[in-house]
């Protein structure tokens, strides 16, 4: 079972956060997501446990649970998506339209 794991303070290690699960049940693996340029915590991460059952026991407990002055979020992981904002219009890029309607010419 995928975990994600939110609310995280910046301090928290990935050796912390099997701990917090390890009380629960076998940790296959642990991840703390990381800003590629800063290598800062962004503040969320995910836990790997092969027991769906067990996976269930430290959502349930851990859901709401303080750790180093922060209130954790603990959900199952949702699939990730294939697409990357995109959209019909280009995503952030725009669809190349202007106000007024018409399609910009460059």
């Amino acid at each position: 079972m995928n975990i994600y794991v939110g609310n995280l303070s910046r301090e928290v290690t990935e050796q912390e956060l099997r701990q917090e699960f390890m009380a629960f049940g076998q940790v296959t693996s642990v991840s703390i997501i990381k800003d590629k340029y800063s290598g800062q915590s962004r503040g969320f991460g995910f836990v790997e446990m092969p027991s769906n059952s067990e996976g269930q026991a430290a959502i349930t407990c851990l859901k709401g649970k303080t750790l180093k002055d922060r209130t954790l979020y603990v959900s199952e992981a949702r699939p990730r998506s294939d697409s990357r904002g995109g959209g019909a219009y280009g995503g952030r890029r725009g669809g190349g339209f202007s106000g007024r309607g018409r399609q910009r010419r460059y």
